[in-house]
């Protein structure tokens, strides 16, 4: 009911759902054979937890993201899944607004928590002191400049209509920033720029 419900909401919405699967087997199987770009993993399954299978998930289809519902409020258990991969968050409780936003974000290619999550995330991670300080003291101001832009969840045509710079040149500022930081995407770059100072979180 609760799938047929999601299917109903998501298609009404101009999006397809390719497959729908109520445990770990059946999830890869559907995958396999009808790829999505985004995966809405349940954490919440009948005898398994998502969580558990998430790592395998997205090292299996690479090119797909996964956002979370889950409703657990716990956020010990949010941070698991952030740090295992996940690129969004939904809690149940919320509209399904905010599902098909958080579909659409990470369709883009950006990431997906309301600022209460960002914050109950982020007071988990802590400012740890790591030795982060000549890697942010190699950054241009340029750089931190679109550093900021990222954390606001700009997307690159946003970035260079906001620095009246073209598009290639915005890839290529992300591409020294993601090598400088030793960061991997712009969803680590936004926790990164959170944790260090670099942008303030959502409030």
């Amino acid at each position: 009911m609760v799938r047929s419900a999601l299917r109903m909401v998501i298609e009404n919405h101009g999006m397809k759902v390719v497959g729908e699967a109520s445990n770990r087997a059946d999830a890869f199987a559907v995958a396999t054979q009808n790829p999505p770009d985004v995966f809405i993993l349940d954490l919440d399954l009948n005898d398994e937890n998502g969580g558990d299978f998430l790592p395998e998930l997205i090292s299996t289809f690479k090119s797909a993201r996964v956002l979370v519902v889950t409703g657990s409020t716990d956020a010990n258990e949010h941070l698991r899944v952030i740090q295992a991969g996940a690129m969004g968050l939904v809690l149940k409780e919320q509209a399904s607004a905010v599902l098909l936003t958080a579909i659409e974000k990470l369709h883009s290619g950006e990431a997906w928590l309301t600022g209460s999550l960002t914050a109950a995330v982020l007071s988990r991670i802590g400012t740890d002191g790591d030795p982060e300080t000549q890697k942010i003291a190699s950054l241009t101001k340029r750089e931190r400049e679109i550093i900021v832009l990222v954390a606001q969840g700009c997307k690159r045509s946003e970035i260079a209509e906001k620095l009246f710079l073209s598009e290639t040149t915005v890839r290529n500022h992300l591409t020294s920033i993601l090598a400088k930081l030793e960061l991997n995407d712009r969803f680590e770059l936004a926790f990164y720029a959170f944790r260090h100072r670099l942008a303030k979180p959502p409030r």
